[in-house]
């Protein structure tokens, strides 16, 4: 996978979280500041995704869009 998938989230918004598999490393960017990249392991990812899902990280955000 080459191309950026965006978050289904961000609808129309230029405000996204953008993330693709290049080489077998996973990236992330935001769409408005697309030269700051970050780069992990799949696994790491997969971490990480399991604890978003499970809500380990909602203290960290604004809910009230």
């Amino acid at each position: 996978m080459n191309n950026w998938q965006k978050s289904t989230f961000s609808g129309n918004s230029h405000e996204c979280v953008e993330v693709r598999t290049l080489d077998g490393v996973v990236e992330v960017r935001e769409s408005d500041t697309g030269d700051v990249v970050i780069r992990t392991t799949p696994r790491k990812f997969a971490a990480f995704l399991k604890g978003a899902r499970a809500g380990e990280f909602d203290h960290h955000g604004d809910f009230s869009a």
